[in-house]
């Protein structure tokens, strides 16, 4: 959990400076509205939205590990000084607090993730590593693994453009019916692959971002850790649990989530006849994949593809 109330104090006594400067816009357009994501699926999901009406921009810079991220002093400014500011509203997310609490400028409008959907607990399934969090409740961060929920998301998203920019409202509408036509799309393809399928079991040698996904489609996991576990060393009776469930129902496919070292992975499937595979949870991306351009819709689909394999 990232406890930053000091450290932003400091930053807020630059930043009451700072607000009247411009902000860095090199690739800014200064007669368009700005939208803040924190990281890569709102990011999308804005910019498909908003086409080239904003200028959108993301925190998390391309193949930095999400849970690592730290704002800057200019990420502070860019916030106070957008138009639309959205985050995931989670643990990892708590530095935001500080930010809206305080008595410098805002961003006009802020939406949280977690906000648009309901949210689930984190959940220790059986041969899991176990986070030692206590009696305290932590709820999965990772909303929009689920292309409904993105669906829900987008909406929000669009209504509030519309709100800010009443001007083009039109265009955003027209933009948010057919990009949730991609996102409803990119549903009945998982559920017609999950229909079809010989088993419902995924095994991932990694973290287990997916909850939202799995109970949409009521998939059944086993994985080494939680989706927020900052652990990377699973236990010998970890590892030896996933090498046995392979086995034993004969699983053809083992998981492993973006920037992960895949070593566990690699151990299952030293151990089993399993082929490793990756399902990407969309949370950051790489400097080249930012660069081409690469979409959600895309990753998803690189997701259904391998998921079919999975589930064969």
């Amino acid at each position: 959990m990232k406890k930053l109330t000091a450290v932003l104090t400091l930053f807020f006594l630059v930043v009451t400076i700072l607000t009247a400067c411009s902000v860095d816009s090199t690739n800014e357009d200064p007669d368009k509205i700005n939208i803040i994501s924190t990281i890569f699926p709102s990011y999308d999901f804005a910019k498909q939205i908003a086409g080239e009406n904003a200028n959108v921009t993301m925190l998390l810079k391309p193949g930095m590990e999400s849970h690592d991220y730290d704002p800057t002093p200019q990420d502070i400014i860019k916030i106070q000084n957008c138009d639309l500011f959205i985050y995931v509203g989670g643990e990892s997310d708590e530095w935001v607090s500080d930010i809206l609490a305080s008595d410098e400028q805002k961003p006009k409008k802020v939406i949280a993730l977690m906000d648009c959907v309901d949210k689930v607990e984190e959940e220790t399934v059986e041969g899991m590593e176990e986070d030692d969090e206590g009696d305290e409740i932590e709820y999965d961060e990772h909303v929009w693994t689920s292309p409904k929920n993105a669906v829900t998301i987008t909406k929000k998203i669009s209504d509030t453009l519309q709100e800010i920019d009443s001007e083009n409202a039109k265009e955003y509408e027209k933009n948010t019916v057919s990009y949730c036509a991609k996102l409803s799309s990119l549903d009945s393809k998982f559920q017609k692959i999950v229909d079809k399928a010989k088993r419902k079991t995924l095994i991932f040698g990694d973290r287990f971002p997916f909850r939202y996904f799995a109970d949409e489609y009521e998939l059944n996991y086993y994985a080494a850790f939680p989706g927020c576990s900052s652990e990377t060393e699973p236990s010998a009776s970890t590892v030896s649990f996933l090498i046995d469930k392979v086995k034993k129902e004969n699983i053809p496919v083992v998981f492993y989530i973006e920037f992960s070292n895949e070593k566990i992975a690699d151990t299952i499937c030293e151990d089993t006849a399993a082929r490793k595979l990756l399902f990407h949870s969309c949370h950051n991306i790489t400097q080249e994949e930012f660069d081409n351009g690469i979409s959600y819709v895309e990753l998803m689909n690189q997701n259904a593809k391998n998921l079919e394999e999975a589930l064969s």
